[in-house]
């Protein structure tokens, strides 16, 4: 394999304290984001749900001659609709897929038109596209001249439907992680599990802290990264446990701090180079996938920085900290490290016992 970096040095758990406060201030930024809104009164919720989750409108368009989805949110926008999903559908060149999150009936008309039986973010696509061309009624041919557009479908998402798609979503993240740990514990320690399961819970929560602190929309799509993010940051993980544990068969008479320290710079190169590509292919699509994938891209963007991370910085230091702890039976006061002194003075005394049991013995006459 490539080599990015030959003899590398990096004592990184002599810094966990410092990664270790960093990762703490991040998820409480999170968190104090996600109650202060609820808490402050007129506040908004703790997180942007879409329509997946809280309910609102899917509307089928069928155009003339469809404009591009910017242009569509742009008339959305102008009609009091900021948060619409457009999405074009790929096997249809003249058909968008638009969803609207629940419309709140604050005016009069709204509130009429849901006493009539019309659907108000129907209402609302219908009066933002309506900038286009004049509205052509259901089974009628849309005109060859000019621009026109023609609602092929409306499907609404109720409350009910939102919250067990919500729960569903929690009880999947659930599951893997529970997944992962009995994976991990069969295949090294359950030690090295309950590590890596606390690093993914920081990586999802780091994650969910900045989709709550900016308002980014989190819907179906963001849950599947993060699910993919789990699988991430838990491969990565692996292969520094793995090689942790190559060495300790090698090194028996190393401490584990020093073998975890070499374990995590022997595996730099390749966790740069495979967490670097997949960095380089997500960072094009926040850049360039649109609207439809920005909450996806970003749920991948940040966790693949911070899953890579927390390998390092989070996983490698507490497996480190509950061995010794289960090892000792008790919580370690002096330093994890063995200093220059120290092993010095254990390789004078082993080799002196070796010397000791080579020395001949005399034998009585």
């Amino acid at each position: 394999m490539i080599q990015l970096f030959k003899d590398v040095r990096i004592d990184w758990l002599a810094n966990r304290r410092i990664f270790i406060i960093i990762s703490v201030g991040l998820m409480l930024a999170g968190l104090i984001s996600a109650i202060g809104r609820q808490a402050i009164p007129g506040g908004t919720d703790a997180f942007n749900l879409g329509v997946d989750f809280k309910g609102g409108t899917v509307t089928t368009v069928r155009f003339k001659q469809r404009p591009s989805a910017e242009e569509v949110r742009a008339a959305l926008r102008r009609a009091g609709a900021n948060d619409a999903v457009i999405q074009p559908v790929t096997d249809k060149e003249d058909v968008h897929l638009i969803k609207l999150p629940r419309f709140e009936n604050n005016t009069a008309n709204a509130e009429q038109q849901e006493q009539s039986g019309v659907d108000p973010g129907r209402a609302k696509v219908v009066e933002a596209l309506k900038s286009f061309g004049p509205e052509v009624t259901q089974g009628e041919n849309l005109p060859p001249q000019g621009n026109s557009f023609r609602i092929e479908s409306t499907e609404a998402v109720g409350a009910v439907a939102g919250e067990a798609l919500r729960n569903q979503a929690v009880t999947v993240t659930l599951l893997a992680l529970v997944g992962i740990l009995a994976y991990i514990a069969m295949r090294f320690e359950w030690t090295y599990g309950a590590a890596a399961v606390i690093a993914v819970f920081h990586d999802v929560l780091v994650t969910l802290g900045f989709f709550s602190i900016f308002q980014w929309e989190i819907s179906l799509t963001v849950i599947a990264a993060l699910l993919t993010l789990i699988g991430f940051s838990v491969n990565d993980t692996i292969v520094v446990f793995d090689r942790i544990r190559e060495n300790l068969r090698l090194n028996r008479r190393e401490s584990l701090y020093n073998i975890t320290n070499d374990s995590i710079n022997q595996t730099l190169s390749r966790t740069v180079i495979t967490s670097g590509l997949v960095l380089l292919s997500v960072i094009a699509m926040v850049l360039f996938g649109g609207e439809v994938l920005r909450g996806f891209s970003l749920a991948l963007l940040i966790g693949i920085i911070f899953g890579t991370y927390s390998s390092i910085a989070i996983a490698s230091p507490i497996m480190v900290w509950w061995q010794q702890r289960l090892e000792t039976g008790a919580p370690r006061t002096a330093p994890l490290r063995t200093n220059a002194a120290t092993a010095t003075r254990r390789a004078t005394v082993a080799a002196q016992s070796a010397a000791s049991r080579n020395r001949p013995t005399a034998t009585r006459s």
